[in-house]
């Protein structure tokens, strides 16, 4: 078992470049399985998902090729429906867009229930709403959903009940090959929903008005191989935004769409760091800063991610002053903050809601990553704290951020990946 070390305090300086976008990356891994034809995926991030993803293919049959690390062309002509590898789908959450993808191209789909990271509940009601309004009968069997069109799907209106980015991509690739026209009402808006709309267009869809809350999909009779850019990552950005304000330096950040940045960067800017946007960077400094408490909400894009919520905390728990934490998606997403309060945090936890007494300063200490984006945040807040930090469970870490180590070393953390000792490995346990 792998750790992370960190000796903490030092600021954070240079340039970092961001890396392909998990969430984009996914979806359209498996939107291929509706292509006809080789597709070249371009700036894939070499992070453990998007290799279980290529694997994932690979075993139902499709014809994958590294052109280089961030390249992989893929071939899905030969894919058998119903074969995803039950232990790998079933740890990650994305792999549920195999049912809208196989259900989109063979009419029938059978996949296991997806895993992840365990935020509470994942209801996939909405998901199955979709899938029904275009014709599928579908049920929940033994592990896997299981949903089936003998008459094929057909177009129709969706209205959803709640904003839910995992249901309108599952509705898009079901619909993008259905007879007539579907029509998703409250559509989610994130960029990744457009980058796989883009991707999707490139290969011959008809799909308009993704990134608003109503898009429409006419379905064509097949669809062929192109080439694609996956978006940057904007989570990654924003996590390497707040580990420069959280350590006082001064980075820019690269190969960004500021854009997709504007609530974090609103809220460092609320709290005392100063944020200079560019064309495609942004440079975050905050030598000397002060950090005020701020209230936070997450929401659905355009507001504050979800995927944002533990890197934020460590920011409040650095300023002066309370803030409050509003999580406005995931029913359990405050699972880490006993690992912040191993190093000197004051924080209160209600359903959905943590109050930040700011502190100021911590402490390192022995944590873990209890999932991807709270491993990230512990990393923040062992560069910014006094003293050695430990981390543990760090393939969460891994599954979506490429090479953090290094990167996070080229900018002068004093920071190692390290393999844990027995004794260590039975304490985090």
């Amino acid at each position: 078992m792998d750790k992370i070390v960190i000796n903490g305090g030092r600021p954070l300086y240079g340039t970092i470049e961001v890396g392909g976008m998990k969430n984009s990356s996914l979806p359209i891994l498996f939107a291929t399985i509706l292509v006809k034809g080789e597709c070249v995926i371009e700036n894939l991030p070499p992070i453990d998902d998007v290799s279980s993803a290529l694997s994932m293919l690979q075993s139902m049959g499709a014809e994958v090729r590294m052109l280089d690390r961030t390249t992989a062309a893929v071939d899905t002509r030969n894919i058998r429906c119903g074969s995803a590898p039950y232990e790998e789908a079933r740890h990650m959450r994305a792999s549920y867009y195999i049912a809208g993808a196989e259900l989109g191209r063979f009419g029938r789909a059978v996949v296991p229930l997806p895993g992840g990271c365990d935020f509470g509940q994942r209801p996939i009601d909405q998901h199955i709403k979709g899938f029904e309004a275009l014709g599928a009968s579908v049920s929940l069997d033994g592990g896997y959903i299981r949903a089936e069109a003998p008459g094929g799907l057909m177009g129709d209106s969706v209205f959803m009940d709640v904003v839910s980015v995992g249901a309108t991509i599952n509705i898009i690739l079901a619909a993008a090959l259905a007879e007539g026209v579907t029509t998703i009402d409250g559509a989610a808006k994130e960029p990744h929903v457009v980058d796989l709309a883009n991707f999707l267009n490139a290969c011959g869809a008809d799909i308009t008005g993704a990134g608003t809350d109503v898009i429409r999909i006419k379905g064509v009779a097949s669809l062929s191989g192109a080439s694609y850019t996956v978006l940057p990552d904007m989570i990654e950005a924003g996590t390497y935004m707040i580990a420069a304000a959280a350590t006082r330096g001064s980075v820019t950040i690269s190969n960004v769409i500021p854009k997709h940045l504007d609530s974090v960067t609103a809220k460092l800017r609320e709290m005392g760091a100063e944020v200079e946007e560019n064309d495609t960077s942004v440079v975050v400094s905050a030598a000397g800063a002060s950090f005020k408490g701020v209230r936070v909400k997450t929401q659905p894009y355009p507001g504050f991610p979800t995927d944002m919520n533990p890197q934020m905390c460590v920011m409040m728990c650095l300023a002066e002053g309370d803030s409050q934490l509003r999580e406005g998606v995931w029913d359990n997403r405050f699972r880490y903050v006993k690992e912040l309060v191993r190093m000197g945090a004051q924080i209160d936890v209600e359903p959905k809601m943590a109050y930040v007494k700011g502190v100021g300063r911590l402490t390192g200490a022995s944590v873990k990553a209890v999932d991807l984006r709270a491993g990230a945040a512990m990393v923040i807040a062992g560069l910014a704290a006094e003293g050695t930090t430990e981390i543990t469970d760090i393939y969460h870490i891994e599954r979506g951020y490429e090479n953090m180590v290094e990167k996070l070393k080229a900018l002068g953390a004093d920071i190692e990946k390290t393999e844990a000792p027995e004794s260590f490995r039975s304490a985090a346990v």
